[in-house]
């Protein structure tokens, strides 16, 4: 069996939730000192690259990933709850629950229903405006007018408006591969999309989204 949580010494990636949209970017890497029943005591995070140390404080929200076997991300959100002076000061931070831990690997990216804003412009050099039905970190889909003459297999450039729970926005842009079409019965085409052109840090943005609805949904 797969485990579901990070033991002593792994490292831990972390982004602070913040106002600020760019420091809420930046990533931080911590490695685990201790784990309580409830918590793991973490060392200060580190930014990589620079070696700036990130000052946390309780009730701090985090969005987490560590990595595990295959290169397998494992994601969850928890925030700070504590402190504890000890030969190196730790950070407390809440351990999650099981279920609230999720597997992000290359081949199954999940997905999320959202409405999200994507501009879309077809070879012809043609633009329009749709609204996205779900996405995740392997492509999306959104809803076209019949009208709008779309082709199995066509490349379409987009570019994908995200917001985010601390309030920030990006804009995401790929190059996507039509895969699908479906007509539905309101007269309107589903049109399903697979990222054919993506860059790592673009498709990280997204999957930062679907992790964030995903934990929505979860504590409704």
């Amino acid at each position: 069996m797969t485990r579901l949580y990070p033991k002593i010494n792994d490292y831990l990636y972390i982004q602070v939730a913040s106002s600020d949209a760019a420091e809420s970017e930046i990533e931080y890497k911590s490695r685990i000192a201790e784990i309580e029943e409830e918590a793991f005591l973490i060392e200060i995070p580190m930014q990589e690259g620079n070696g700036r140390l990130k000052k946390l404080f309780m009730g701090d929200e985090l969005s987490v990933y560590f990595i595990t076997e295959g290169g397998v991300k494992n994601f969850f959100n928890t925030h700070v709850v504590g402190f504890r002076e000890d030969v190196i000061r730790m950070v407390k931070v809440r351990k999650p629950d099981v279920d609230s831990v999720f597997k992000i690997q290359r081949r199954s990216f999940f997905r999320v229903s959202a409405e999200l804003e994507l501009a879309v412009k077809d070879h012809n050099g043609s633009r329009f405006l749709v609204r996205t039905d779900d996405i995740g970190g392997g492509g999306t889909s959104f809803l076209s007018d019949t009208k709008v003459k779309l082709d199995l297999g066509g490349r379409l450039l987009c570019w994908l408006l995200v917001p985010y729970r601390n309030g920030s926005s990006e804009h995401v842009y790929f190059e996507g591969e039509i895969v699908r079409i479906k007509e539905l019965e309101n007269g309107r085409n589903l049109v399903m999309l697979k990222f054919a052109a993506i860059s790592d840090t673009e498709r990280q943005k997204i999957i930062r989204y679907c992790f964030e609805r995903q934990f929505d949904f979860r504590n409704r």
